[in-house]
């Protein structure tokens, strides 16, 4: 009998990397997340996954096997997307705070789960900021003693099918195999956010709470949204007295109150993604910053996709922006499915 094509998921968030998993094939059968809200969104989207809401540096590989109903050596594969802050490049600016970031030897706990759980195969997910640090070298030395294969590059998801300029580092590793040369092959067609969220019914009066969250802005800010050129324009178009004192003075983010463009794909979806101070986060030509469901969308996420907002709609972004986007492992996962098959004999025959 053939090993199943199964998959634990770590640091899962909201369940981004878990639905493009879903969509390759694959069947999560665990994963650990320390948010009990991003978990609860998690439990809502993939309900036949087991889910442990804790720190991960209190999870064991044996408890992760027996929450997949699964033995030692039986996992096809691993996941972990550890939190990303700790390697960004603002927080490099800062005096290298990402040296003194705990947060960052979270990846340890990825290296610790794989010799205990012995998966098949590994996909790691970061920044691209990580490749720099000293971590990540011993983090591949370690994999390399576990005897695991490894390769890795800084894909944009927007070359996936993911409407949306986002550049991420992806490693992925294998017990026993060598890495195939194209394992992460880009798709000929790129998305826009026209593609992704064009059509959808009026935000504030459509039925999906995530499409009709309120905003509450002054008037001045409302009439420097309504005065920023529709399909890309930004607030260097705006006329001076109407924009801010700080723009005025610094240069600073040009993205910043910014318009995204009907034609060619979003910024990256941040934590901040509905909140137009953040970035370029207007919607084309509504006077409005994108709503929480057109963020979603923008991620990849299907368009019934549901989140906890329970903790209020600031929180439902971070969910969002901290996302994996679903359809960039899809097409990761995809290939490693047809590896994993032909190669080492996983999968259906």
């Amino acid at each position: 009998m053939r090993q199943k094509l199964t998959a634990i998921d770590l640091f899962s968030g909201a369940g981004g990397l878990s639905q493009g998993l879903t969509q390759a094939g694959f069947e999560v059968r665990a994963a650990v997340e320390f948010d009990p809200v991003a978990a609860s969104s998690y439990g809502m989207n993939h309900t036949k996954t087991t889910v442990l809401v804790d720190d991960i540096r209190n999870v064991t590989g044996p408890q992760l096997l027996s929450a997949a109903r699964l033995d030692r050596n039986e996992l096809a594969l691993l996941t972990g997307c550890p939190p990303c802050q700790g390697f960004s490049t603002l927080q490099t600016r800062r005096l290298h705070a990402n040296d003194r970031d705990p947060r960052n030897e979270l990846i340890f706990e990825i290296l610790r789960l794989t010799r205990s759980t012995r998966p098949l195969a590994l996909i790691v997910e970061n920044v691209p900021g990580l490749k720099d640090n000293k971590r990540f070298q011993l983090f591949t030395e370690g994999l390399v003693k576990a005897g695991y294969s490894f390769a890795h590059s800084v894909l944009n998801a927007a070359d996936y099918g993911v409407p949306q300029r986002r550049k991420r580092l992806v490693l992925i590793a294998i017990r026993g195999a060598t890495i195939p040369p194209q394992w992460a092959p880009e798709l000929k067609r790129i998305r826009t956010v026209r593609d992704a969220i064009f059509g959808l019914p009026k935000a504030g009066a459509s039925g999906d709470l995530l499409h009709d969250f309120p905003e509450q802005r002054s008037s001045r800010i409302m009439d420097r949204i309504a005065a920023t050129p529709k399909d890309g324009g930004s607030r260097k178009d705006v006329p001076n007295e109407m924009a801010c004192n700080c723009h005025i003075k610094s240069d600073g983010y040009h993205d910043v109150y910014g318009r995204m463009s009907w034609d060619s794909e979003s910024p990256t979806i941040t934590s901040g993604c509905t909140n137009p101070s953040k970035g370029r986060f207007l919607h084309p030509v509504e006077d409005r910053a994108i709503t929480l469901r057109e963020a979603a969308l923008l991620q990849s996420f299907p368009a019934d996709y549901q989140f906890d907002t329970s903790r209020g709609k600031e929180h439902a972004a971070l969910q969002i922006g901290n996302a994996f986007p679903p359809n960039l492992i899809h097409e990761i996962a995809k290939a490693l499915r047809r590896f994993l098959n032909e190669k080492c004999g996983v999968g259906n025959a």
